[in-house]
């Protein structure tokens, strides 16, 4: 019987595991209320039956019940951005705040998604935490959405019985960083949209104009001038080889992607060369040091040791070259150095930000320090890709002039230069 009775009880704390295991399923239904309306939704259930048993509690007569059917085309829905995460996070820490139980939370949440890949995920969060698990347990199941920051800041706040207060500091973490890396963006697209444009609009006069006026200057018989057969040369050559140059750009930036993706050293490469570029190194480094603060502020507000806070924070940074910088940082801090002079020995770092770790070190006030370094370079970010924007507006405009007005020169000469000698 003892032996029994140990194994019986190893079933049952086994069994809520099996049924983590399962997603809900999605399910519609239609029926009518008390005053004969007839109503319809979604809803998830384990089953039909369950599903029909909780409509009756809610006073409407079910008529229908059926699995959801899935579209033919895009059934799993877009893929989940971080930036659906950064909602997801003001969301659920609102609610939470507001006193509204966690379960119920990502119950409103998802049914409120339009994305259904977003809707699934919130539902197997639901389901497991329904079943036993912590929030902290629920969201390691989804490491691609829930990165290790994510993760030792909500286990971090489950620990200390604060988990309002973190997923309100997460909140406000994501949509800081978001918005970051919207700045960041905008300012590497203005450039490439500059050279994008300018090779589209000469490829179509190259392919579609130039040969036009080829076919005139052949009936003049006279010789034409050397920039006007330069551009005829590129012209052939574009309809001659425009396979090849399409074929050898494609292959060129999957190799790149590739490169960049499964070569560490070729991604410290081209961090450094990007930092090094004028006007938009600044903005990378500026953009690096303000997530390296905000992280590691967040990080260690929520009580995760600063050892492992500084391991955390090295793969938010974005920047390879400041990533192996932090864990630098990391091992000097293990071994009893401070943070600023850690912080000095990597020459990474400007003068203003090691004094302000420093004074905060000092004063037992690191993370509303590195708060006040984040928000002043974010803001230089902003700053810097608005003087961006307003510098390349013009500079598109010239660049673009540039190359239309060169080849319709080069196509004109010949006709100037006929209408001299007559």
């Amino acid at each position: 019987m003892s032996a029994t009775r140990p194994a019986t009880r190893t079933a049952a704390k086994q069994a809520p595991a099996v049924r983590r295991a399962n997603p809900l399923d999605m399910f519609v239904w239609q029926g009518t209320d008390k005053r004969g309306i007839v109503m319809k939704g979604e809803q998830p259930a384990k089953n039909a039956n369950l599903l029909r048993a909780e409509l009756r509690r809610q006073g409407i007569t079910p008529t229908v019940v059926k699995l959801k059917g899935k579209p033919l085309f895009g059934a799993s829905g877009k893929r989940i951005t971080p930036g659906e995460i950064a909602i997801f996070s003001r969301q659920i820490a609102t609610m939470m705040k507001s006193g509204v139980p966690i379960v119920t939370s990502l119950e409103i949440i998802g049914e409120g998604h339009k994305n259904p890949r977003m809707k699934t995920l919130l539902n197997a969060v639901r389901a497991d935490i329904e079943s036993g698990s912590s929030l902290h347990e629920s969201l390691s199941k989804h490491p691609v959405q829930f990165d290790e920051l994510y993760r030792n800041l909500v286990k971090a706040g489950e620990s200390a019985g604060v988990l309002e207060t973190v997923l309100d500091t997460i909140a406000s973490y994501k949509e800081n960083i978001e918005t970051l890396k919207g700045k960041i963006k905008k300012a590497l697209f203005y450039p490439a949209t500059v050279v994008a444009v300018a090779i589209l609009v000469s490829a179509i006069l190259l392919i579609f104009v130039v040969p036009q006026f080829q076919a005139t200057f052949k009936s003049f018989g006279a010789d034409l001038p050397a920039f006007t057969l330069m551009v005829i040369g590129a012209s052939d050559f574009m309809i001659q080889w425009w396979w090849a140059i399409l074929l050898l750009t494609i292959g060129a930036g999957v190799a790149f992607i590739m490169a960049k993706n499964r070569s560490p050293a070729f991604a410290h490469f081209l961090d450094r060369v990007m930092l090094k570029i004028p006007v938009i190194g600044q903005i990378l480094h500026n953009a690096a040091i303000a997530r390296f603060a905000r992280t590691l502020a967040v990080t260690f507000r929520a009580g995760v040791p600063l050892v492992e806070a500084l391991d955390t924070v090295a793969g938010a940074t974005g920047n390879v070259v400041y990533e192996k910088a932090v864990y630098r940082i990391r091992d000097d801090v293990s071994v009893g150095y401070q943070v600023n002079m850690a912080m000095k020995q990597v020459n990474l770092f400007p003068h203003m930000v090691v004094q302000m770790t420093a004074i905060g070190e000092e004063a037992g006030a690191l993370d509303t320090m590195l708060v006040k370094v984040a928000e002043f370079y974010e803001q230089e970010v902003n700053n810097a890709v608005d003087a961006l924007s307003s510098l390349l507006e013009p500079l598109i405009m010239i660049i673009l002039g540039v190359v239309v007005g060169g080849m319709v020169v080069a196509m004109y000469l010949p006709i100037f230069k006929l209408a001299a000698t007559i």
